[in-house]
């Protein structure tokens, strides 16, 4: 009875305890356009309590009754302080104004201040954002969020003009981009050469390369979420770039007083216009546009709609040849609640689109296909005390995937009508995650995430014999298409394979002291949906397929450890960090793959095993008139494919064999110098070993040709890869009444020209009749210069 009464004596003391602590909220905003502030710290001076801002900008954080000082800061803006008696719930609103006025650009950086940030639990994050100038030199002078990402450690792409990126030896696939929570399929214009992702529309921009938070799905490598910006409630405002491709201009401003927003920006190109200049480019064209669409309005304190879209279409046309063009469009209705001071909700309704078109006109064929996906998800943050933060929630995604019609395109082609299956399927996803401040020094995140996967009917699915689409004909040594044995057909909304899936997710940070932190996480992913590509990039011709009968989800185990520093008053950043992933099922093509017009992709493939390993170091420095950083990874990405039940040894012979996003060494050192008010410099040095390549081994002679044998897979690699840039910046005299501000940019890309080989072939010379080695290298020096503008 003793004891008992003891622990009801403790319980009411904590009851107690509990009554007399206080919940403060609210949102933070730039004081100058009323835009919200994602990733801003609040925390109360000489403790450890503190909340970041969350998407929307709101905040929420709990405290026992008494006085403090409220801290609220945000980087590249002045840090307010403000001191209340905490002695009931508060609503804090705040609004921060930044250091200098600036044109609004790209940036990578930062963290939240130092203390908050080397005591959060998540690793493995990369930060970009509009609030600082880090001006990195990019081809032909368009700043390019894809670019810029790509000089951080564990990002890499497969070469100048190729479309999307890869994290950690993943491929590009792999990577889940979202814009405005809306799926982006093909991140690319021109091929690569530019992002979809205009700078002027960007408020924030994370990149997760590991430790990927619970409520993300569908993507075994890495997570991209871009957010656009919610548009100027205060006033009136324009701000655009004209440069030697293309042009760019952005308006925003308020609407209904100061109850709503709006932001429309738009971007063109009018390369075509100068290839009318060239006789024999008059009758080609190369050009992209997009438009970004946003608004908002203040239903109360407690309600907030948006809407939001994207629009955007590359049209390739070259004359008697090809003319291809392709484009995504993407929409969001989103509704904001604020249930209490400690319940905050997000529902949206979202449809993302990517299709294209290709006609080749020397054989008379016209290709059209699409994907397009409507996601309804429910999303709620709870912040349970001043220790311990939940994140739940609820997602349901259909997938309607049309692989391709081909159609003649004129009646003399003798080109068959060919319509390929429609596949569709549902992805639902259920998960739960809680940030938990487990003492002073240790923090940790943990969640889980409950996916479920159908593929659905609509249409007929091919049996096989022995239930096999792919057989090894051990006479010919080779992999073959297997026999088909009879079909058997689906109807819409009927289940042809279904699959569910737990997906842990954990990490934790250990303070070693102010500066200092280790952290370590465990991260579990499914991946449902698969590219179609037996190139080493993305193109516009790739075709997504989901899993079925014969094609399984890919799923993902990532481990990593890191450490993490800041030093000299904080002016440098060491942040190092190992991990080691390994990918099931990651499908890969059989030798003498048909891809294209093929309505049994099954045929072609075998489930193979992927991993990467790798140890990434990133040194920044953050203050001073100079700034920028150093990153190196070091690295093996490689894969597995064994026969399975196919039989045989497998691709490679069964061993293990580099994949195309395989790169020993890759180094980035950026660094920008401001010189005065006038004129700032950048500079961007990039080495990378160059990417895995099949070159043939041998040859032999068949009735008069000569015939190449190959090598193992990725058994060879290209010349390493690296180039420099550099940049001036031009800030003209401004007076101050003027609201006009401009710059100009300067940039050399490829300074040494350097002729970085994009792909190496082998050919027999029509002149000699030998073999010879043909080198594609896309670009040299290019000079380049715009002029951007605010007003």
């Amino acid at each position: 009875m003793r004891h008992i009464a003891i622990c009801i004596s403790m319980l009411f003391s904590c009851l107690i305890w509990g009554q007399e602590k206080y919940t403060i909220r609210g949102t933070l905003k730039d004081i100058s356009n009323g835009e919200t502030l994602i990733g801003a710290t609040i925390f109360l001076q000489g403790t450890n309590n503190g909340s970041i801002t969350n998407e929307y900008g709101f905040y929420s954080l709990t405290a026992p009754k008494g006085n403090y000082t409220v801290i609220v800061s945000y980087l590249g803006y002045n840090t307010i302080t403000k001191t209340i008696d905490l002695n009931a719930d508060t609503t804090l609103d705040f609004e921060l104004e930044e250091f200098s006025t600036s044109l609004d650009e790209v940036v990578v950086v930062a963290e939240e201040p130092e203390q908050i940030a080397i005591r959060k639990p998540q690793m493995s994050v990369s930060k970009l954002n509009s609030g600082t100038i880090k001006q990195i030199p990019v081809v032909l002078g368009e700043v390019d969020v894809l670019k810029s990402i790509q000089t951080l450690p564990g990002v890499t792409n497969n070469g100048e003009g190729s479309a999307g990126f890869n994290v950690r030896g993943g491929a590009a696939d792999q990577n889940l981009v979202l814009l405005d929570e809306a799926i982006i399929y093909n991140t690319s214009h021109f091929f690569g050469f530019f992002s979809v992702f205009n700078a002027d529309a960007i408020k924030d921009i994370k990149l997760y390369k590991g430790d990927i938070p619970a409520n993300f799905g569908g993507r075994v490598s890495s997570v991209l979420d871009v957010r656009q910006k919610d548009g100027n409630s205060k006033d009136f405002s324009f701000n655009g770039g004209v440069g030697l491709i293309s042009s760019r201009l952005a308006a925003e401003g308020p609407i209904l007083g100061d109850k709503g927003s709006f932001l429309v920006a738009g971007r063109a190109s009018y390369a075509h216009l100068l290839m009318k200049m060239i006789e024999d480019l008059k009758d080609d064209k190369i050009s992209f546009y997009d438009l970004n669409l946003k608004t908002n309005y203040q239903i109360n304190d407690n309600n907030r709609v948006y809407l939001s879209g994207y629009f955007g279409r590359d049209v390739f046309n070259l004359s008697s040849v090809i003319k291809n063009n392709y484009g995504n469009a993407s929409g969001n209705l989103r509704w904001n609640h604020i249930f209490s001071d400690k319940l905050f909700s997000n529902l949206s309704f979202i449809y993302s689109k990517y299709d294209y078109q290709i006609i080749l006109d020397f054989i008379e064929l016209d290709w059209l296909a699409d994907i397009k996906n409507y996601n309804l998800k429910y999303d709620l943050k709870y912040y349970l005390n001043d220790k311990i933060n939940l994140d739940f929630g609820v997602s349901g995604i259909t997938y309607n995937l049309n692989p391709g019609e081909i159609e003649p395109s004129t009646e003399t082609s003798s080109i068959n009508y060919l319509k390929l299956d429609e596949k569709r399927a549902f992805e639902g996803g259920l998960y739960v995650s809680a940030e938990h401040e487990i003492s002073n020094k240790l923090s940790m995140q943990y969640g889980l995430r409950l996916s479920s996967f159908f593929r659905l009917g609509g249409q007929s699915m091919t049996n096989y014999v022995n239930d096999q689409p792919v057989v090894y004909n051990s006479n010919l040594d080779i992999y073959e298409r297997g026999e088909a044995q009879d079909e058997t057909y689906y109807e819409k909304g009927e289940s042809i394979k279904k699959f569910n899936n737990l997906e842990p997710r954990f990490g934790l940070s250990y303070q070693l002291n102010n500066n200092t932190a280790i952290k370590a996480s465990y991260t579990r992913a499914a991946q449902y949906l698969h590219l179609l590509s037996n190139t080493s990039s993305v193109t516009p011709l790739d075709v997504w397929t989901p899993s079925g009968q014969y094609i399984k989800p890919q799923l993902s185990n990532q481990y990593a450890i890191g450490y993490f520093t800041k030093f000299k008053n904080n002016t440098y950043a060491l942040e190092l960090e190992s991990y080691y992933k390994t990918v099931d099922n990651r499908i890969d093509y059989i030798d003498g793959s048909d891809l294209i017009g093929n309505n049994n992709i099954e045929t072609e493939i075998l489930n193979g095993e992927a991993r990467a390993y790798g140890l990434e170091l990133l040194l920044r420095k953050n203050k001073g008139d100079f700034t920028g950083w150093f990153a190196y990874t070091l690295s093996k990405s490689e894969q597995r494919t064994l026969g399975g039940k196919a039989g045989g040894p497998g691709i490679n012979g069964g061993a293990w064999y580099n994949t195309p996003f395989d790169r020993t060494h890759d180094i980035s050192i950026t660094g920008n110098y401001k010189l005065n008010d006038k004129w700032s410099f950048g500079s961007n040095l990039i080495f990378q070993t160059g990417r895995p390549v099949t070159y043939p081994n041998g040859q032999y002679t068949y009735e008069g040709l000569s015939v190449a044998t190959y090598a193992n897979r990725n058994g060879d690699r290209l010349p390493s890869y690296h180039r420099l840039d550099l940049s001036a910046t031009y800030k003209p005299n401004k007076k101050p009444d003027n609201n006009w501000k401009g710059e100009w940019v300067f940039g050399i890309y490829n300074v040494y020209n350097r002729r970085n080989a994009a792909s190496i072939s082998f050919r027999q010379s029509d002149q000699t009749g030998l073999n010879e080695a043909t080198r594609i290298s896309i670009f040299g020096v290019i000079p380049s210069v715009s002029y951007n503008f605010k007003f």
